[in-house]
């Protein structure tokens, strides 16, 4: 039963209640109204009813979110881990010191808001993402009563790019890949731009690749690390990015046959690296050079630039234009799930449901004649 007293300007509201035999009340003031005071008693009451014991310690929201990320996101990469830390900067200027149980929907929006005033899509999607994660476990743990990321609408101002701006198309991916070949012999540059386009990995998954990931009988690659190729990742062998990146990929034999010839005249290094490079900072080939070297190319073929990223949105792409499973596009990207697959090359798999809508029409009409 709850009761409701009128403190200054404010009120509080106390539930009775018997713990082991002893009155524990649940007390909590700073209401505007008395009707906001019976409404949080109510929802409390709801939940004792439930068996459910309310947290009646108040949690700043900063701080609940850094001891989750500690408990939970221990085994995320170096640069995940960064994208951690900035929402935790995010929502320590906005918030400050405010307790996560004092958290509306409203102020919460409010925050998407401001955020999103000056930033692109991708940011605020990926920083919502943890925030809602974040909450949907306090109130799993009893911490706060209702998940306030609900519903919320996600703005955003600056473009962000689209991915059809990122990719080859079919005619120009296969130009590229042939005048790779053609240039293997002018540099190690042109062996990872090859394995780029015909793998599909990250750049970082590329540059931690050593001589024993090639099975050159049944080729195959394996991935299963990283190299920390700049400032902010980790130093040396880490990690990939989620435990779906570690894979075994099937290659085609013009790509192991180069680089089965590659490994007879390359020099062996201490770590095993293929990519190795002893004047680079980080030891291995930079992406800047990587991205100097593919801009170059393409200026020569006249096809549209784009970065060493983006050939791997070529490889996608070029897999999908020829109707390979987008299941497993998404298991040889190393993709966390298939709805990243479908988000990131919808306008190609849409591109592919307009033909087999096409194609069904067809089907049925010439099943008539």
């Amino acid at each position: 039963m709850a009761s409701y007293q009128k403190r200054g300007k404010t009120w509080q509201y106390t539930i009775s209640r018997m713990v082991n035999g002893k009155s524990e009340p649940i007390r909590k003031s700073g209401f505007r109204t008395k009707g906001e005071a019976k409404a949080a008693a109510t929802e409390i009451e709801a939940q004792i009813r439930k068996g459910t014991i309310p947290s009646l310690t108040p949690v700043p929201l900063v701080d609940y979110f850094d001891k989750w990320v500690n408990l939970y996101k221990k085994k995320v990469s170096n640069t995940t881990l960064k994208h951690y830390h900035y929402t935790s900067n995010q929502l320590k200027s906005y918030f400050g010191a405010k307790h996560i149980q004092d958290i509306k929907r409203h102020d919460y929006q409010l925050f998407l808001n401001e955020f999103g005033s000056t930033r692109a899509k991708e940011t605020v999607e990926k920083l919502n993402t943890h925030i809602r994660a974040c909450v949907q476990d306090a109130i799993e743990e009893g911490i706060v009563p209702v998940d306030f990321t609900r519903k919320a609408e996600l703005t955003w101002t600056t473009p962000a790019k689209k991915t059809s701006e990122k990719h080859l198309n079919f005619m120009d991916s296969q130009l590229l890949l042939r005048e790779l070949h053609k240039r293997l012999d002018k540099g190690l540059g042109y062996y990872l731009l090859l394995l780029a386009l015909t793998s599909g990995m990250r750049f970082a998954e590329l540059v931690g690749l050593t001589r024993k990931d090639f099975d050159f009988i049944n080729n195959k690659i394996t991935i299963n690390k990283t190299w920390g190729y700049m400032e902010r990742s980790q130093e040396g062998f880490g990690p990939t990015k989620n435990e779906a990146s570690n894979r075994v990929i099937k290659m085609d034999k013009p790509t192991m046959n180069a680089f089965k010839g590659l490994f007879q005249l390359l020099t062996p290094n201490m770590y095993g690296l293929v990519f190795y490079s002893p004047s680079s900072k980080y030891k291995v080939i930079s992406n800047t050079n990587a991205n100097k070297l593919l801009r170059k190319l393409l200026l020569e073929l006249e096809i549209e630039s784009i970065t060493v990223h983006g050939l791997r949105h070529t490889h996608a792409s070029v897999l999908l234009y020829k109707k390979i499973s987008v299941y497993y596009v998404s298991e040889r990207l190393g993709h966390k799930d298939i709805e990243t697959t479908h988000r990131d090359y919808s306008h190609v798999i849409k591109e592919l449901r307009e033909e087999d809508e096409e194609g069904t029409i067809k089907t049925f009409e010439t099943m008539v004649v």
